[in-house]
Formats: C-alpha cells, sequence, structure tokens
C-alpha cells in the first residue's frame, strides 16, 4: 500500500512504499525539510523518500497526510499481564514530539497518560499470531502488545508508527551530524592558530577545550550507537547468547601535535621484545610454578628508595593527558587502557600492598589486647594508620599493573620490646600519645630478640586483575589473608579505584577472625598537580566476639571541607553501644576518643616507619616483581621515559601472547602461592592450619 505526502503547497511530495502485508517501512526518508508555510516550527518539515513506486507499478491511492504530520488517536486493546488480558486503551500517537501515549478511555486525555513510549529507534511489527495484533518494541527495551479491530485499522497504526518512528529516528542522526561538524569545525580553528603567540593552538585552555568537546562527542556517539544495535537486534533477532555491545574507537583522527607525544602510550604491537624480556619470555614457560620457601636470612633492609616527588614529567606531558582524556568515556573500565609510562610509580601494586605493613608494632600489638574491645580497638588503630605510608610523593602516580604469576617477597623484624603489650584503649589511654621511634640500636638486636612478620603477594589473575596477599608472625599466632580486584573508572577529571574484595586478620591465641573491606581510592585534579583521597565506607567484624566497626572515608566537599577525613566508630553489637569513636585525617593525626571520656591522638608524621626486608636481586625469581620490573624502574629513575615505554610494552606482549596460548591449547593457569576457594584465594600454607585457634572462651 503506498502512502502519498501531500505538501501543504498542494504539490505531492515523493511516494513512499509501505508492505501491506509486512507492514514494514521500505522506502526510508532521506531529508526532513523545513516548511517555510507551517506555523508548527518544531515539525514543520516534509518527509521525503528517494525511492519511487512508479518502477514498480503501485498505486498512488492511499492516506494523505500534512508536513507537520498530524497526530493519530483511538480504541486499540492493549495485553496487560495485571490482569491476565487485554483491555481496551485510548491512544495517542504524537507525531511531534515522538511519543506513543495512552489513556483509560477518551475522557481521562487531559490527564497525565497512564503509559508513554518514545518511538526514536523503536520496532513496529506486525504479528504473525493473527492480522489484528501488532508490537511496538522500544529502544528503551519496554514494549506494548496491542490489537486492532480488523487488518486495515492495524495497516494504518503500524505505517504511521513506522513513519513517526523514522522521522525522529533519523533526526537524532541529523543532529549527531551536526554537532560532529560544528565540533570538528572548533578543531580545525583552534589548529589553525599559530603555535605561539598571545593565543596560540597549544594553549593550555584550548587544548582542554579540544579534549572535553571531543570526548563529549564521543559519549554521544557511542549512545547513538547503541541505540541503532539495539533497533537491529529487534528486527533480527535477538543478539547470539554471549554478545556484548562494545564502545567504539574514536571517529575523529588525531591532530600531528598530539601523536608525537601519544606514541608513548600507543599499543604498537609490531615491535620487537628488548632482549632482556625476550629472555624472561622464554624463561617463563619452563619455570617452576611450584611453591618456594624463602629464607628469611637471606633478605637484607631494604635501602631502596623511589620517592616520587617528579613533578615536572606531568608538566611537560600534558598534551599527552589531553589526548589521554579525549579517548575516554565517562564510567570507561580502564583495566584494558595503556596508559602512559610517566605517570608510573617505580614500583609494583604488590609491592605497594606490601607497604600496608610499614607499622609492624601496631600490627603485632593487635594480639597483645587484653579484652576482646582491647583488640578491635587496636586493629581499628592498625588499619587506619597503614594507608599513608603506600603513597610515595605528594603527586598520584600508578603502581604497575602486575603480570600474572607476578609475586613479591619481604619480611620486618621488630623488636620484641618495640612492640606494645598489655591494656591500651579506654582503660590506661594517656590523653595524649604517639608511639616511639625505633632505637639506633634497635637494627643490630640479635634475631631472637624480634618478632618477624613475613609477607608475600602473587597476581593469581589478569582478567579480572586479582591480587592475592598474606602476612604472617609465627612466635605471635597471627595472620592476615586478603585478595583485591582493583576495578579503575574515568570520573571526568579523576580516575576512580575500587578496592573489591576481602581480608581476614585471624588471631590464633584468641581464636578470632577479623574481615574487613577497604576503601576506593580517587586520583583527582589529573590535568594540573594530580593527588590522591580515599573515599567510601568500609566495615570490621568480628563475629566470635560481637565487635564491629564503621569506617568511613570522606571525599572533599566541592565547596569547602577538608581533605581526607576519616570518621569510624568501634561497637558492641550485642548491646548497640558506641565504645569508640574515631576521628582526623588519615595522612595526619587521628583522635580516639573512648567511652570514659579519655582521649588519645596518633600523630603520623611521627610513627616510626620499619623498613621491609628484601633479597637482592641475583637471588630472586624471574618472576618477582623488582627482577621483573628492573629495567622500566631503572629507565624511569634515569628519566628515560621512551626506553621505559619500550621494556613495559615488552612485559605486556610477552603476557597477551602466553594468555593467547593457554587459550588455544585449553591449558589453565596455575597459581604459584594462592589457591581458589569460593570468591576468595587463600594462601597455600596459613598459619590457621599448621596451630590450632583457641576455642570459643
Amino acid at each position: 500500500m503506498n502512502f502519498g505526502v501531500k505538501m501543504q503547497g498542494g504539490e505531492p511530495a515523493p511516494v513512499m512504499k509501505v508492505s501491506e502485508s509486512e507492514g514494514k517501512l521500505e522506502g526510508l526518508a532521506a531529508a526532513v525539510t523545513p516548511n517555510k508555510n507551517s506555523g508548527n516550527s518544531s515539525c514543520g518539515g516534509a518527509l521525503s523518500s528517494s525511492s519511487s513506486n512508479s518502477s514498480r507499478g503501485g498505486s498512488t491511492k492511499g492516506w494523505q497526510y500534512s508536513d507537520h504530520m498530524e497526530s493519530v488517536n483511538g480504541y486499540l486493546m492493549k495485553y496487560t499481564n495485571l490482569v491476565t488480558g487485554w483491555q481496551y486503551r485510548f491512544f495517542v500517537l504524537n507525531n511531534e514530539a515522538g511519543l506513543l501515549e495512552y489513556f483509560v478511555n477518551e475522557q481521562s486525555r487531559n490527564q497525565k497518560p497512564r503509559g508513554t513510549l518514545q518511538l526514536a529507534g523503536a520496532v513496529i511489527s506486525p504479528s504473525d499470531e493473527d492480522s489484528h495484533t501488532f508490537t511496538v518494541n522500544a529502544a528503551s527495551g519496554e514494549q506494548y502488545k496491542l490489537r486492532a479491530t480488523d487488518a486495515k485499522e492495524r495497516q494504518h497504526w503500524v505505517s504511521r508508527l513506522q513513519i513517526c518512528t523514522q522521522h525522529h529516528t533519523e533526526a537524532i542522526g541529523k543532529m549527531m551530524s551536526h554537532a560532529e561538524g560544528q565540533q570538528r569545525d572548533l578543531m580545525r580553528r583552534i589548529e589553525c592558530l599559530p603555535a605561539s603567540g598571545l593565543l596560540s593552538s597549544l594553549d593550555q585552555d584550548l587544548l582542554m577545550l579540544k579534549a572535553t568537546s571531543m570526548a563529549t562527542m564521543n559519549c554521544l556517539n557511542d549512545c547513538f550507537h547503541i541505540l541503532q544495535l539495539q533497533h537491529a537486534s529487534h528486527q533480527k533477532g535477538a543478539l547470539p547468547p554471549g554478545a556484548t555491545i562494545e564502545w567504539l574507537e574514536p571517529k575523529i583522527p588525531l591532530s600531528n601535535h598530539y601523536r608525537n607525544g601519544a606514541e608513548q602510550f600507543a599499543a604498537e604491537q609490531s615491535k620487537p621484545m628488548a632482549a632482556p624480556e625476550a629472555q624472561c619470555a622464554a624463561e617463563s614457560g619452563v619455570l617452576a610454578r611450584e611453591p618456594e620457601d624463602i629464607d628469611a636470612d637471606d633478605e637484607v633492609e631494604d635501602t631502596c628508595d623511589n620517592k616520587e616527588d617528579d613533578l615536572g614529567a606531568v608538566e611537560e606531558q600534558r598534551s599527552v593527558i589531553l589526548h589521554l582524556l579525549s579517548q575516554l568515556k565517562l564510567g570507561m573500565d580502564l583495566t584494558r587502557v595503556v596508559l602512559p609510562t610517566f605517570i608510573l610509580e617505580k614500583r609494583s601494586l604488590l609491592e605497594m600492598y606490601a607497604d600496608f605493613m610499614s607499622h609492624p608494632d601496631l600490627f603485632l600489638g593487635i594480639t597483645n589486647g587484653a579484652t576482646p574491645e582491647d583488640r578491635m580497638i587496636r586493629f581499628v588503630e592498625y588499619y587506619l594508620t597503614s594507608f599513608h605510608e603506600g603513597r610515595k610523593g605528594a603527586i598520584a602516580k600508578k603502581p604497575y599493573n602486575p603480570i600474572i604469576g607476578e609475586t613479591f617477597h619481604c619480611s620486618w623484624r621488630m623488636p620484641k620490646n618495640q612492640v606494645a603489650s598489655g591494656v591500651s584503649g579506654s582503660s590506661s589511654t594517656p590523653a595524649v600519645g604517639n608511639h616511639a621511634p625505633l632505637t639506633e640500636e634497635a637494627p643490630s638486636q640479635a634475631v631472637s630478640d624480634c618478632y618477624t612478620v613475613r609477607f608475600v603477594a602473587e597476581q593469581v589473575s589478569h582478567h579480572p586483575p586479582v591480587s592475592g596477599f598474606y602476612a604472617e608472625c609465627a612466635e605471635r599466632k597471627m595472620c592476615v589473608n586478603a585478595h583485591v580486584w582493583t576495578k579503575s573508572k574515568f570520573l571526568g577529571m579523576s580516575i576512580g579505584v575500587t578496592m573489591v574484595g576481602e581480608g581476614v586478620l585471624c588471631l590464633l591465641e584468641h581464636g578470632e577472625e577479623y574481615t574487613f573491606s577497604l576503601p576506593c581510592a580517587y586520583a583527582r585534579s589529573i590535568l594540573t598537580v594530580p593527588w590522591v583521597e580515599l573515599g567510601g565506607k568500609v566495615s570490621v567484624n568480628c563475629a566470635k566476639t560481637g565487635y564491629s566497626a564503621s569506617i568511613t572515608f570522606h571525599t572533599k566537599p566541592f565547596y569547602g571541607g577538608k581533605l581526607h577525613r576519616v570518621t569510624a566508630e568501634v561497637k558492641y553489637n550485642i548491646t548497640n553501644t558506641v565504645v569508640c569513636r574515631v576521628q582526623g585525617e588519615w595522612n595526619s593525626v587521628l583522635e580516639f576518643t573512648y567511652s570514659n571520656g579519655e582521649t588519645k591522638y596518633v600523630d603520623l608524621a611521627k610513627l616510626a616507619v620499619t623498613k621491609k626486608r628484601v633479597r637482592p636481586l641475583e637471588k630472586q625469581d624471574p618472576f618477582e616483581s623488582r627482577r621483573l620490573w628492573k629495567n622500566v624502574t631503572d629507565s624511569l629513575r634515569d628519566s628515560e621515559i621512551d626506553k621505559a615505554t619500550e621494556h613495559k610494552r615488552s612485559l605486556e606482549e610477552r603476557q597477551r601472547t602466553e594468555e593467547r596460548l593457554r587459550t588455544e591449547t585449553g591449558t589453565p593457569w596455575k597459581t604459584k602461592y594462592f589457591i581458589k576457594e569460593g570468591d576468595g584465594w587463600v594462601y597455600h600454607k596459613p598459619l590457621w592450619k599448621g596451630i590450632p585457634s583457641q576455642p570459643a572462651e
């Protein structure tokens, strides 16, 4: 059946052909042309088609409608699951707004509609079950199943709905094309500016404008692309199982003055591997994956100092950061994004986790608490003081992403006379107190006069990126086991990292287990001076004793407020009594207020930091962090960014190659130190297997 389009000027527009049996629009509207005579400026356009019915000899008889696409209304039966059947409802096709609305009856059409469907991107399909039924599938996923009185009425509704749908879907595409043209014109105008002068093409504000405008257009393009995919999937049937909609690659080419900087982090797969990494790759296939017992006597006090205080590299590479931002989208997962090398710390993420144990005196002192309340408070004190040492400088940088199978070993020796004993907390806490720093004689003390805390971490999975780490002090009968899955997301001018996972501290002497989680981390102001803050709520629970702690890391408000604020409450769940409150900054001073009114202040700047002990590089396994990343670290330390990038790319390419080989051969990855149990990972020889815990008191 053909529908001629009659324009207000009296001259017929090209005819649009609609199949009577299928009710599908065969001719697609090619343009929406403004009508100067129309009083409705928002939809005063004539729908035209590039196809002609004359070649097929079709009749020109059909419904006529004016160029502003007059609305259609009438009663249809709507299927609803609420009453499991069909109900008469009054429907209105609002062509101007591109909406299909329905009301209980015609008399209520001046009230709020009972339901509304957006028709842009929708699919209108006649049903095969009979000649009266059809469905309207909106891009949102909502569906109306409708029934007309006869086939002719169904055809009338289907054709009008399809024409309106096509009109508004194309309108979105035309707006997108227009916006893209304006954005490209903006890019050209900026790039035509001189390279120097009062207003140059390298002006930071203009670069920022280019990056944000490109990111905005990419987001809009992706939304429109998803809309099109949904439309196509409805027409061709459901997507195959497991199919996903992937983000599109950027459509706008890089400008020349971006490309040089971008080469530092472009994933060029074709370049050959550097010799040391190639050799390590050859070794990796034959390396034993059996656990290795590390001799603590082989470890020496760490002399490596990798403070991150170089702001110059970030300032010099501003255009690279701007380009990177232009490729990212809000909420985008950064797990597979190759970041520029100059923003990396000179250590692996596995080593960063080890820095949580930089105050072993506080860790070991937990089990010395005389009561369950005291032990929970001690754990909270240790927990809140464990984050500041993980930062190696004021500027926020990112540790290396560990390679699957990568490990890190270290230990700490803590003089026994430096570990707090007896009761602390509410019963004997001084008003103001700090932990005394280690004495000069401490390093020379005999091993028998020291507690040894041993630490091992392993990257147990690549997708998702999961790290497992374990620490123990056998003499104190205490250990901690944790697994962490890092999820990074782009948030505009900051990057958020969610630490998914759980840790368990076991005090075998008391038969207690403390479960805890980790806060989110945010890299803020990534275009100026990046800095890190923590955010979110975490909890600590001991099921046996009934004590718990709720800890909140507060992010800075947009206006005013302090940085790095943290608050906490330690509670006895059985009586719902708060026994201790904490407030302060997690990198500065913490104030502990106990139920008896006493207060203690902990100044983190004055806390003693015990250096970890590590084996020399020559005694380390090729997959241990420092040996594995040695070439990257040395290049970064020498400010040779290009070399660091090449070494980093070689390691990543080796990991991809080995992963492809395992996939092709169906060979599962075998971990070395951690065993998967349920959703978590557990150290293969935890202390609780060798030392039985005390029975419940």
